[in-house]
Parts: C-alpha cells; sequence; structure tokens
C-alpha cells in the first residue's frame, strides 16, 4: 500500500489545478472569458490531473455517491443507509473522492479518505454553498477517529469579479469563510481553516483568487 499523500500536497494540486484551469481557459479563450464561465467538471478535471502527477497519487473518483464514500469509510460496509438517515444526509455526489491506492482483492474494499466539493464562479454567500459546507461536516463528523476512515474535507472554489464591482475579493472571501465557520463551529469535534484566498489584480479588469477551505475532525 502507498503512502497517502499530506494534507499539505494535496491542497498544493487543489490550488495550482484551479490556477492551471484559470490559465488555459484565459489562453483558450485569447482573455475573452473568466474561468467563471467554463462548463461543468472543467476545476474537476484540472484538479485531478495535479492531484495524479503526485509520486504517491492515491485513487480518485469523481462524482462519487454519498453512499459509496460512506460504505469505504464507516467502519462497516453495511451501515451506510442507517448512517444517512441519522444525519439526514440524502443521496448526492461528491466532485471529488480520494482512496488508498493498494492492490485490491475485490470490487468492495475501497478506503475513502478525503472529500471535495469544488465551485467555479463563487462572489457571495449562497445557500448551494452552505449545504456543501453541512453535507461535508455531516459526513466527517464523529466521536471517535476510528469511526471513519475520512481524514478531511476541502470546499475549493475559484472567485472573480470585475475592477468595477463595489465589494471586493477580500470582503467576499472574509464573508464566505465566515458564514461557512459558523457552520461548522455547530459540529462537535470538527475545525476547519482557509488555505489559498491570494487575490490577483488584473490592472482595469478585475480581481481572482483561489481558495480552499478545509474542514477536519478535531482530535486527528
Amino acid at each position: 500500500m502507498n503512502n497517502f499523500p499530506s494534507q499539505e500536497k494535496v491542497i498544493k494540486c487543489v490550488i495550482d489545478g484551479i490556477t492551471t484551469a484559470k490559465n488555459n481557459f484565459t489562453f483558450w479563450t485569447a482573455d475573452e472569458l473568466y474561468l467563471s464561465y467554463a462548463p461543468p467538471r472543467f476545476l474537476t478535471i484540472h484538479v485531478s490531473q495535479e492531484i495524479a502527477k503526485l509520486n504517491n497519487a492515491p485513487e480518485i473518483f469523481i462524482d462519487a455517491t454519498i453512499a459509496d464514500i460512506l460504505r469505504c469509510s464507516l467502519p462497516s460496509r453495511d451501515t451506510f443507509r442507517e448512517f444517512m438517515k441519522q444525519r439526514y444526509l440524502t443521496q448526492d455526489v461528491l466532485c471529488l473522492t480520494l482512496d488508498e491506492r493498494f492492490e485490491h482483492k475485490s470490487d468492495n474494499d475501497s478506503i475513502s479518505r478525503v472529500i471535495m466539493s469544488l465551485k467555479n464562479g463563487v462572489r457571495n454567500v449562497k445557500e448551494e454553498y452552505k449545504y456543501e459546507i453541512e453535507k461535508i461536516c455531516k459526513m466527517l463528523y464523529r466521536n471517535k477517529l476510528e469511526d471513519s476512515t475520512l481524514d478531511y474535507g476541502i470546499f475549493a472554489f475559484y472567485l472573480d469579479i470585475s475592477s468595477s464591482a463595489r465589494k471586493k475579493s477580500e470582503q467576499r472571501i472574509k464573508e464566505i469563510t465566515e458564514s461557512f465557520d459558523k457552520i461548522v463551529n455547530s459540529f462537535e469535534n470538527l475545525q476547519s481553516k482557509l488555505e489559498g484566498g491570494k487575490i490577483n489584480i488584473i490592472p482595469n479588469i478585475g480581481e481572482w483568487a483561489v481558495c480552499c477551505y478545509i474542514i477536519e475532525p478535531k482530535f486527528k
């Protein structure tokens, strides 16, 4: 079994992947369009490619269902339905799931370690983003570390605004982060932090930034 990549390396891959997506889309459209106009899964594919470059790359799954992730992370693989019922989790998908890479003996022995939601064109606090944060929290929260193999979750997003926008990127990121913090703080044994967030200014055009909001158990 390969050593699973560190959180630091995974976060760097996420930020680098979204930054590459921005640079590619800008070049492909001859500077005509912001990355926020890119098609669905554009960020997901670029982030996946960056993670796949790691020497100890994990297995990468796109749009895995909550049920499948829980089945591959709970101590007992047949308890995911009850877990979802108790946590009021409805069937949905996560943009990316990172599993341990090893030689499988069956199609039912995967081990999920990291879950991610990737959002493009995030500019303000929205219910759909808060829903994603709550979903990640419900999947990560537990009383004992050994109750799940999930190490942490990431809500990564790309933000861009025009230079004429009244509210600048720094304030937008602050408000988005604060709204997420309120949700995470409502769960016992969870903590969060923001990585990235460097604001890039394009003179007379606008600003853009890439952020990673990480949620993880406190007793990890």
